[in-house]
């Protein structure tokens, strides 16, 4: 796929961004949640990973016109369901699907569970590339495997795999598997085939399953730069799993509905089953409608929202260049996450995350949570309107004031 930059290049219909919609009173954890999470009820939530925009007006309509239908009950998943998926996966990254391959779960975190309780046994050990995703530790730990961390390698805020870490835990045979964040969330990297092709090698000589979560794969901000995991080659499709879900890329996470992609039948036959036992095969009425709705119809408001996203970065890290010297701002290849490393300050870890919160008001992911050796590091969410990032600014610097 010869894509450049300048094909990405939209126009952004500011209304669907600009404008402010209250969320407070609407049971959203990101809003209504802060006090539960953070201890304060006032602070400017920039934390979990959905966005204060609006679904595309492509979901938003098929969802009304379904509820004025007025009958919502069990719901299959059609041909029509499958086609969007397929087609989408074929249009946005090359990726030629059938159907058949496509297990549907309630979302991407309780398939990795899923993955790990039906392809490992207590004992075994699970590798994962930190700082990652927390719930990545939880599904390994949880479940009695045993947690062996690759960490990446930073270096002036590009982050690298350390494969020939990743050999040394491989060759004690305890591993059977490792979960893969691609893009990973947080440091927005977009491995290249190339890394991948070093990861898949390793794991494939040493018989170790990857599981690869690509929920952010849609978020990429040079189209065709992400590789699904199974295109690296017949062997590694036929031994691993993809996790892709239509939540981030058009901010329906609340519908819960992700489509885990399995060539293998048989590995795909084991994880059906994990999926049958635990009640989890049944997807809910609004979320197969939006699904659908989002693949066929949502591609432009997408292609707008990375580029009004994409604004939103480039304004923090020259704010931050700025006015604050000692912070850096490293632009990610894909996710509407930015990974900010407050080490420059001066700060304790306890001190940065104190003073973000209780007197700059600012509800930031602590950098902690996802590996211990991120101290010092934020994750800020800006898919949000420019007013709220600005906002953010203006009382990020109680941190430099003297």
């Amino acid at each position: 796929m010869n894509v450049t930059k300048e094909d990405f290049i939209v126009m952004i219909n500011h209304s669907l961004f600009d404008t402010p919609i209250a969320r407070l009173s609407t049971a959203s954890e990101k809003w209504d949640g802060l006090e539960q999470t953070f201890g304060v009820a006032d602070a400017l939530p920039m934390w979990v990973a959905d966005m204060d925009f609006a679904a595309p007006p492509s979901v938003v309509e098929a969802l009304q016109t379904r509820i004025e239908h007025g009958i919502l009950g069990y719901t299959l998943r059609t041909e029509a369901y499958h086609a969007a998926v397929t087609d989408w996966m074929l249009r946005r990254h090359n990726w030629h699907i059938n159907a058949d391959w496509i297990v549907f779960t309630p979302g991407i975190v309780p398939a990795l569970s899923i993955a790990v309780q039906q392809f490992t046994s207590p004992g075994d050990a699970v590798v994962i590339q930190t700082p990652v995703y927390p719930p990545f530790y939880n599904v390994v730990k949880d479940q009695g495997r045993e947690l062996i961390t690759n960490p990446l390698i930073e270096n002036q805020g590009q982050y690298t795999m350390d494969l020939e870490q990743l050999e040394t835990s491989l060759q004690t045979g305890k591993v059977k598997m490792l979960i893969l964040c691609s893009p990973h969330n947080p440091v927005g990297r977009v491995w290249s085939r190339e890394e991948l092709e070093g990861l898949a090698s390793l794991c494939l000589k040493y018989n170790v399953l990857i599981v690869s979560d690509e929920i952010h794969a849609d978020l990429v901000y040079e189209r065709g730069t992400h590789t699904p995991l199974s295109l690296i080659s017949e062997a590694i499709a036929d031994y691993s799993i993809v996790c892709t879900a239509p939540s981030k890329t058009f901010n329906i996470p609340g519908l819960c509905t992700s489509n885990i992609i399995i060539p293998n039948a048989e590995l795909r036959a084991h994880f059906a089953q994990g999926v049958n036992t635990m009640g989890l095969s049944s997807i809910s009425t609004l979320g197969a409608v939006a699904t659908e709705a989002a693949y066929n119809g949502g591609e432009s408001w997408l292609d707008q929202c990375l580029a009004y996203i994409r604004d939103n970065m480039e304004y923090v890290q020259q704010f931050i260049a700025e006015h604050m010297p000692g912070v850096r701002v490293y632009l990610p290849e894909a996710t509407y996450l930015l990974w900010v490393d407050f080490r420059g300050l001066g700060l304790t870890h306890a001190q940065l995350s104190k003073k973000l919160l209780h007197e700059a008001g600012l509800a930031f992911n602590d950098g902690i949570v996802f590996g211990k050796e991120s101290s010092g590091y934020m994750r800020i969410n800006v898919a949000c309107p420019r007013a709220t990032v600005e906002e953010a600014m203006r009382r990020l610097l109680v941190l430099v004031k003297k």
